[in-house]
């Protein structure tokens, strides 16, 4: 086979087998970008690819994508390690926390806040001892004189609206009316 006939037949592999590879750096990355900009490379470098015959192009395919997908994931770890020692080692940097994420923390907190004065009061009272207090859920089951089992489900209570409510897509299949009716249900109304 020439260099034309093999540069040729791993692209038309590569083409066939696109969905496939897709899927796979996919499932090694956990994201889509990231997947395509690997496919987006493993089609320039084909063309630097072995120059002599190949006995299975799929599977040199594979491993290609599959090595290129071991490379960028070590080299964000890196990028992570380098970053994170990086603001570490910036005088203060421990007792300062970056304004940019304290904003984001604070606006996280007032949406909590938010969705929590909305809640029954029990549900609100029984999520604020658990995460701000930080109480177990045996002491906040005595504090109001309610059995563990029901702390568990006034807290799952909170936490199914506090999702709900954050939910970007406001997408929810129905849960929200579902949860609405169980709360009524459970107040008595």
């Amino acid at each position: 086979m020439n260099g034309a006939g093999h540069e040729s037949g791993l692209r038309a592999v590569f083409l066939a087998e696109r969905p496939a590879f897709l899927r796979m750096l996919v499932a090694r990355l956990r994201n889509v970008d990231e997947a395509e900009e690997v496919l987006q490379d493993l089609w320039l470098r084909l063309d630097t690819a072995a120059g002599g015959p190949i006995a299975d192009p799929a599977a040199y395919l594979y491993r290609m994508a599959n090595n290129m997908a071991i490379d960028r994931r070590r080299r964000a770890a890196r990028r992570l390690d380098r970053d994170g020692a990086w603001s570490h080692s910036r005088p203060g940097a421990a007792e300062h926390p970056d304004a940019e994420r304290m904003m984001i923390a604070r606006d996280r907190l007032a949406q909590v806040e938010a969705i929590l004065a909305r809640l029954p009061e029990r549900v609100a009272t029984a999520f604020r001892l658990y995460r701000f207090e930080e109480l177990p859920q045996k002491a906040i089951a005595e504090r109001m004189n309610i059995s563990v089992s029901g702390v568990e489900k006034l807290l799952y209570r909170a936490y199914a609206k506090i999702h709900l409510r954050r939910d970007p897509a406001g997408e929810d299949d129905g849960r929200a009316a579902r949860l609405t009716r169980e709360e009524d249900r459970c107040d008595g109304r």
